[in-house]
């Protein structure tokens, strides 16, 4: 017998929001995490807040609703409450009944210089990483560092000269201009640079003076871009630390040796990279430090490579250079399914900010992966 198709639905629902979603969801670990992780973050969500006055959202909840948007690269925080209006998955990982009201899109804007900054994203990072269960993963001996650029929010069109001084109008490229040189008093049309050198040293962006030009290689155009920083653990491929500099010659270097430089433990550590680490003063610093570098050699740099035949004849030095490519993994992940691929948010350390959000994400997911069997026991 067919059925009768119901135009209306019921006015009430019996069934609670928990029982909707199933037990073997990939959220239901990953909140479990982030709960831990977030629980553990109190003291400092207790400093952010004032004592008095009328109470916010929170602070939990935008940051697991970060998060989401993280997971399923929802592009704008607009599309991301649209979400959170109707589909109840995201309403149980953010915290919310069925019947509570979603928060006006700019909640999220008042509360990212409190939240959405670098030093609550480096104590979210370091309380995940330093769970009980999270532990026995890390090794805290074989790391490997890389570095990518990050397109800015900014195109050539914002560029302008730093002395401020007009440049002349452009040569005549074609019959339809006329012939001959420019008409006096003609102004060069904004993001025209025909036959201009463009350089860091005499332009820079009129609205993200921080975001230099950058390119991946030869092949590609020069963007306003920033370098992004990622220190991983080789036993399973999980970051530990993160940062993000100006797309400068020296900046994947220069971060290296910081984030191998804040490494606890007075244990000899070793650190696996590609040929672009392969200086002398990098491989010196990373000695002085108490780091082996397990660096790839460059043999076509002038002069040779810094690393010899003492490093490369052990079996972990081979070992590094396999593990170290699990690192590209994290920028594909952030770039291509994180929505990263260019940022929408202006100025060092909001892109840092939302860069180690990226990153987190990625650390949960690839936990709750780790973790699968030990949390289905439980």
């Amino acid at each position: 017998m067919r059925g009768d198709r119901e135009r209306s639905g019921s006015l009430f629902s019996y069934v609670s929001i928990e029982e909707r979603i199933p037990a073997s969801h990939p959220l239901q670990r990953i909140r479990k995490l982030a709960d831990q992780a977030l629980d553990r973050l109190n003291p400092t969500f207790c400093e952010l807040y004032a004592s008095e006055g009328r109470p916010s959202v929170p602070p939990e909840q935008l940051l697991l609703a970060s998060l989401l948007q993280a997971f399923y690269g929802i592009r704008s925080e607009r599309l991301l409450l649209e979400q959170l209006h109707y589909n109840l998955l995201f309403r149980w990982f953010v915290g919310l009944s069925p019947d509570d009201p979603i928060w006006h899109p700019t909640t999220f804007t008042k509360n990212r210089e409190r939240l959405l900054n670098d030093d609550v994203m480096g104590r979210f990072l370091e309380k995940l990483m330093g769970a009980p269960e999270v532990k026995p993963l890390l090794s805290d001996e074989h790391f490997s560092v890389d570095g990518t650029l990050l397109q800015a929010w900014a195109s050539h069109a914002s560029l302008e000269r730093i002395d401020g001084e007009d440049v002349p109008p452009p040569p005549p490229s074609g019959p339809g201009e006329g012939f001959g040189a420019p008409k006096p008093g003609k102004k060069r049309a904004k993001g025209d640079f025909r036959g201009i050198k463009l350089s860091n040293k005499t332009h820079r962006s009129s609205v993200d003076p921080d975001a230099l030009l950058a390119r991946k290689s030869n092949a590609h155009p020069a963007l306003p871009s920033y370098r992004g920083h990622v220190l991983m653990d080789n036993r399973h491929a999980l970051i530990v630390d993160c940062r993000v500099t100006q797309a400068v010659g020296t900046g994947e270097r220069d971060a290296a040796k910081v984030m191998a430089a804040d490494r606890p433990g007075a244990h000899q550590k070793t650190l696996g990279a590609d040929k672009n680490y392969d200086t002398r003063g990098m491989v010196a610093e990373l000695r002085r430090i108490g780091v082996t570098p397990h660096v790839a050699q460059n043999t076509s740099r002038p002069g040779g490579s810094a690393i010899d035949g003492r490093t490369t004849c052990h079996e972990g030095y081979a070992k590094s250079i396999h593990a170290r490519r699990g690192i590209e993994k994290v920028f594909g992940w952030i770039k291509q399914w994180g929505g990263l691929r260019q940022f929408k948010l202006r100025g060092t350390e909001k892109v840092s900010a939302v860069f180690g959000l990226h990153v987190i994400a990625y650390n949960l997911i690839r936990l709750g992966n780790l973790l699968k069997p030990a949390m289905a026991a439980a």
